[in-house]
């Protein structure tokens, strides 16, 4: 770190002429406190040769410095600690060159790591150049937590180490949640393991896809990420929970952008992969009922026809929300891709929104279709459609003749009969 010069010189000042021998306990704490956050590395140096580095010091708010009222004590912090979370490179450098050690943890279990990602201030990344003075002071704050991170790697952070409390966390899974994603970059460039599991078994991907941070994501994967990795007791992939909080009532209203669910299927997710409930993606997405994540699945060959555990099909799952039944557009597309039919599951159950009174039409038209066999014609229609899907649809009319073309791909006229 050649390029980080230590403020102040070796001699102490006017202010910090008296030996801390002389001071009090408390005394030489609030000296120490105020030396880090001034980042008066010659005051620390001082300071230390009567404080052990390592140890937790408690101060007096009797300064500005302290944000507490006068004369109240605060709780203990060790010198490192202190300095990571305030972000004050200079004092943090300085404490490590005295033989900080950067693992001890606190009350809760944290290490300084854990504590810097947990205090990781929040900014625009959106920004090409600061503009008003409040951007600008945003930037230097991220500015030198990204500087206190490398200072920490470089003298030896221990990347993977786990958090003491009960979520067992890695710092990468810290950094997901509270980070930006070039914290992921450092991490995984100072040998942080990218698919490590926290004690819910979520990697750090699985937690960027269930809060659809594309930044997080694509960060993640270009650090080596698994996007086919499951949570061991779901088997819920990251494809399955992009979609899930996509399809999910928040995802409605917001009209969430499916960029996040794009990402994982360019870059290979599995998209009929099944969790534990033999239940896909496009099961968690007809039920939601989005026609933009529903289309985006299909364009990626996402199956119809896969049952769950319980023999529900995506359709099943469609009709279970009286509020998808009024896209009919978007239905007949799901029932020219269904064969054979089935409405119910494996109890013989019907959906529930077609049970609805409302609705005594539809579930009389789908049951007859449901009974119906179809014509050989129609089934190689469909075969036609499921193994070419969306994503070829274009190249197959080079090939086919237009009334062919036309037929295969005629399959709206669905609509009219549910209506």
């Amino acid at each position: 770190m050649g390029n980080i010069t230590k403020r102040g010189s070796r001699e102490l000042g006017a202010d910090g002429a008296r030996s801390p021998e002389e001071s009090p306990p408390a005394g030489l704490h609030t000296k120490l406190y105020e030396a880090i956050m001034r980042e008066d590395c010659a005051a620390i140096q001082a300071l230390l040769r009567s404080h052990p580095v390592n140890q937790p010091m408690t101060t007096l708010a009797t300064s500005t410095s302290c944000r507490l009222p006068p004369n109240q004590e605060m709780e203990p912090v060790i010198p490192i600690h202190l300095a990571a979370k305030h972000r004050r490179a200079q004092s943090l450098l300085c404490l490590l060159e005295h033989n900080a050690d950067p693992e001890v943890r606190d009350t809760r279990g944290l290490t300084t790591l854990h504590l810097m990602l947990l205090h990781w201030p929040i900014a625009s990344t959106t920004w090409t150049k600061p503009g008003n003075r409040i951007q600008r002071i945003l930037t230097d704050i991220q500015s030198n937590a990204v500087l206190c991170l490398r200072i920490l790697c470089e003298h030896g952070a221990q990347v993977n180490a786990r958090t003491g409390n009960s979520n067992r966390q890695s710092p990468l899974h810290l950094a997901t949640t509270y980070g930006t994603h070039i914290v992921l970059s450092i991490l995984a460039q100072n040998g942080a393991q990218v698919n490590a599991l926290n004690e819910s078994g979520m990697t750090p991907l699985h937690m960027a896809a269930e809060t659809l941070n594309e930044e997080m994501l694509e960060m993640l994967i270009a650090c080596g990420a698994n996007v086919n990795c499951a949570v061991p007791s779901t088997g819920s992939t990251a494809l399955k929970l992009a979609v899930c909080m996509a399809s999910g009532k928040a995802g409605r209203m917001l009209a969430a952008d499916v960029s996040c669910i794009r990402l994982l299927l360019v870059h290979g997710a599995e998209v009929n992969a099944q969790d534990r409930e033999g239940e896909t993606a496009i099961h968690e997405a007809c039920f939601g009922g989005r026609e933009a994540i529903i289309n985006l699945l299909l364009e990626f060959e996402a199956d119809v026809n896969v049952l769950t555990r319980n023999g529900e099909t995506p359709l099943y799952m469609y009709l279970q929300r009286s509020s998808n039944l009024t896209d009919t557009a978007l239905l007949a597309r799901l029932l020219s891709r269904c064969y054979p039919l089935r409405l119910t599951n494996n109890q013989g159950v019907l959906p529930a929104g077609i049970t609805l009174p409302e609705f005594h039409p539809l579930r009389e038209t789908l049951i007859k279709l449901s009974q119906k066999p179809l014509s050989l014609q129609d089934i190689c229609k469909r075969n036609i459609r499921n193994i070419y899907g969306e994503k070829y649809k274009q190249l197959l009319k080079k090939h086919l003749p237009v009334k062919i073309w036309n037929s295969v791909y005629s399959y709206y006229d669905l609509a009219c009969l549910l209506k």
